[in-house]
């Protein structure tokens, strides 16, 4: 009798090869690129953006959890339940593309940090830093004027999150990766991705446009459509920088209010 297909088989999700890998970080921060760089890994699957764990924190959180507590369940058990649910599929689609790890990229979860270190308490934490400046420019022409101003008060928040969760899990489970030596440097820094998380270094992580990844079709027309435009290769290093001349005068008094300190104290200067 063959074996059956991962994919389908009811009852047994595939054993992976190592502990999930998430990625967060503020919008527009590069975290998609990551995302694609990383899923061309042979032995690593990163699909696209999952989000609902954010709903199902509610089912135990303080407003929530006296209701639900009237089922009779303890929390762990719920925790238990959505973490069952959410390895099963995300490692039926590794096996399905002949990968043994799973990865997610979801920028969203950076504000539900904790909840996912309770649901996977062995799970590796890779968080995508970028310019603030940047940040916003790229939510203005991204989304509009108003997603650019929303940004200079988010972008710092993000950064918040992430510091003070990373003390939680340690050096061995939390990674800072800023966006600026990622397209610089990008095989200096997917070395130091890839020991992290305890793969072996292949080089098909610097051809990630040679791979297939599963992505909205808006994704690819986009980015082909940039690199034509600029003549770039496939890891573009134009924008880098490019918020600090770019920005309206309205939005760089807005950053110097709302995120300057944040933009000294982490080293954009």
């Amino acid at each position: 009798m063959s074996a059956p297909d991962p994919g389908t088989d009811p009852v047994t999700a595939p054993e992976m090869s190592g502990p999930p890998i998430f990625v967060v970080g503020c919008h527009r921060s590069g975290t998609t690129l990551f995302r694609l760089i990383l899923d061309s890994h042979p032995d690593i699957s990163c699909g696209p953006e999952t989000r609902f764990l954010a709903d199902l924190e509610k089912v135990t959180n303080a407003d929530n959890w006296p209701r639900m507590e009237l089922y009779g369940f303890s929390k762990e058990y719920w925790h238990g339940r959505v973490a069952a649910l959410f390895n099963d599929f995300q490692s039926r689609y590794a096996a399905r593309r002949g990968k043994t790890r799973w990865a997610d990229k979801t920028p969203l979860y950076a504000g539900h940090l904790d909840y996912l270190n309770t649901l996977f308490p062995d799970a590796l934490f890779i968080n995508i830093v970028r310019d603030g400046r940047d940040v916003a420019r790229s939510h203005r022409d991204t989304w509009g004027y108003v997603s650019g101003l929303k940004a200079i008060e988010k972008w710092p928040r993000y950064i918040r999150m992430a510091e003070e969760f990373a003390p939680k899990v340690g050096p061995d489970r939390y990674l800072e990766i800023r966006y600026e030596e990622l397209v610089a440097d990008t095989e200096k820094q997917m070395r130091q991705v890839l020991e992290f998380v305890g793969e072996p270094w292949d080089d098909a992580v610097l051809h990630h446009t040679e791979h297939p990844h599963d992505v909205m079709g808006r994704y690819d027309s986009y980015t082909a459509k940039r690199r034509s435009q600029r003549g770039e290769g496939a890891v573009y290093r134009s924008r880098v920088g490019g918020g600090r001349k770019a920005n309206d005068p309205l939005m760089k008094l807005l950053l110097r209010l709302r995120a300057g300190s944040t933009l000294e104290r982490i080293g954009y200067t």
